[in-house]
């Protein structure tokens, strides 16, 4: 595998706390391949056959989930070194739970889920780190999920904002950060509708709460942000 990638794949948390000779025998192990995409590609789509835990080794992804009244959110937004599916591999359904479109030009290594789920034929070290990292991923994943319900059901446009906005404010510590996505991206996520979105930044900007350009945002009265978060 190239270099790079093997770079990239010793900071995801599925090899954690692996030396590289480690990682190499373990990834000689692995039976796994490599997928490259085009920006807007479609990499999985949900209900196909599932093929893998993947994990993203170059450019972004964005996993999204359809209502059924065909309204798309962006669940979450996959840069090099992050892994998606990994709820699917335990499941036993077979299935994508989600679908996955590249968000640039990406490439991706799929991880056959019976590497992860069943035991190493050739008992190599690595094996056993890579199924306490895996456990250790789906115990965050399900307490992530649990925060995902709390902050989905927030009625208000601006408690979705406000909580979205302290989330990024405590992450960066400070007052002036930069959002990981656009307008568009963001009204998806928050799933709210983008004049929505930017109407009440607006509002929020003349309350004197924030203030921002393009993906540029500055939290000019914490207190208040925090209040509308409430």
């Amino acid at each position: 595998m190239d270099q790079r990638y093997q770079k990239v794949l010793s900071e995801c948390m599925l090899f954690r706390g692996m030396a590289s000779q480690e990682l190499s025998a373990l990834l000689d192990c692995l039976d796994f391949r490599v997928r490259r995409f085009s920006r807007n590609d479609i990499v999985n789509i949900a209900g196909d056959p599932f093929e893998g835990v993947g994990v993203i080794l170059s450019g972004q992804a964005d996993v999204i989930k359809e209502n059924n009244a065909g309204e798309r959110m962006i669940m979450t937004m996959l840069k090099p070194g992050d892994l998606f599916g990994e709820m699917a591999a335990f499941s036993g359904v077979g299935k994508w739970p989600a679908t996955v479109v590249a968000h640039t030009d990406c490439s991706i290594i799929y991880v056959p889920a019976d590497k992860l789920t069943g035991q190493c034929e050739k008992t190599c070290a690595g094996h056993r780190r890579l199924i306490i990292n895996m456990l250790g991923i789906l115990s965050k994943k399900a307490l992530t999920l649990s925060k995902k319900l709390e902050y989905l059901s927030i009625r208000s446009v601006r408690g979705r904002i406000a909580n979205f906005l302290l989330e990024h404010y405590k992450n960066n510590g400070q007052a002036i950060f930069m959002l990981p996505m656009n307008r568009n991206e963001m009204a998806d996520f928050l799933n709210i509708t983008r004049p929505s979105l930017s109407r009440e930044m607006s509002r929020m900007r003349d309350d004197g709460i924030l203030d921002f350009h393009r993906s540029s945002v500055r939290i000019t009265d914490i207190a208040a942000l925090k209040e509308a978060a409430e």
